[in-house]
C-alpha cells in the first residue's frame, strides 16, 4: 500500500510502498488516547512509528524496534524528539 510519511531527515513528506505484517510490525492495544503510538514498523534498516491521531507517520533512520526494545514509550520518545 501506498502511504504519506514524513521524514524529518529529507525535512518534508513522501509517499512510500509498505506493508504491515507481522514481521516487520509491532502494534499496541494498550492505546487510550489519540495521541498514542500505535504501530512501530522496521522499513528498510529504519523505523516508520504511527500515531493515533492525524499525523502523518514519522521515518527515523538508524533504528529500528529491536533498537528501542519494541517499547511504545520510547517510540514515544523518538517521535517527539524527531517530529
Amino acid at each position: 500500500m501506498q502511504l504519506t510519511i514524513a521524514n524529518p531527515q529529507k525535512g518534508g513528506l513522501e509517499t512510500i510502498d509498505i506493508e504491515f505484517t507481522d514481521q516487520n510490525t509491532t502494534w499496541f492495544d494498550n492505546v487510550d488516547n489519540h495521541n498514542g503510538i500505535y504501530r512501530i514498523t522496521d522499513i528498510r534498516g529504519c523505523l516508520l512509528i504511527s500515531g493515533r491521531d492525524y499525523s502523518y507517520p514519522i521515518l527515523i533512520y538508524d533504528k529500528t524496534r529491536k533498537d528501542i526494545n519494541y517499547d511504545q514509550k520510547k517510540a514515544t520518545e523518538l517521535k517527539s524528539r524527531f517530529g
